[in-house]
């Protein structure tokens, strides 16, 4: 992933694009992870990046620096792993990470979430998930 997306850089989110969302599709669902955390030779935890959920289902893209230049109208924000409702960017204690950004179209429109942890959000899509994508960036730090 490039420096600019990263805690070395200006920590804000990357440019998203997509295409081919199934019909049916209510809403879309983004959660950005790293499954390698604290160290990819010795993972213990998968750390939260970012949760984006209630996007619009005819919703193609998230522009870079989301948090700034706005989300699609009704979408949400939940937790991500600092305990705060935005995007926080790679920044590896150790070796080289992989950040995973999930994509999920689901039938449903996910009402009464509040801002919840990616447990939570992903406890309320069990039975919703029409299909899945996902991209992986990598970083280490320099």
């Amino acid at each position: 992933m490039p420096v600019k997306y990263t805690c070395q850089g200006d920590d804000i989110s990357p440019p998203l694009a997509w295409r081919g969302v199934p019909d049916g599709t209510r809403s879309l669902v983004l959660i950005v992870e790293d499954p390698d955390a604290p160290d990819p030779e010795a993972p213990v935890r998968t750390w939260v990046h970012w949760v984006v959920f209630n996007l619009p289902a005819d919703t193609g893209s998230l522009p870079e620096d989301a948090d700034r230049n706005g989300y699609p109208e009704g979408c949400q924000l939940g937790l991500n792993d600092w305990k705060r409702a935005n995007y926080g960017g790679p920044c590896p204690p150790i070796g080289r990470h992989r950040y995973f950004h999930k994509l999920y179209a689901l039938d449903v429109v996910l009402d009464k979430l509040g801002t919840p942890t990616r447990a939570e959000l992903k406890s309320a899509m069990e039975g919703h998930v029409l299909e899945e994508a996902q991209v992986v960036g990598t970083y280490q730090k320099k």
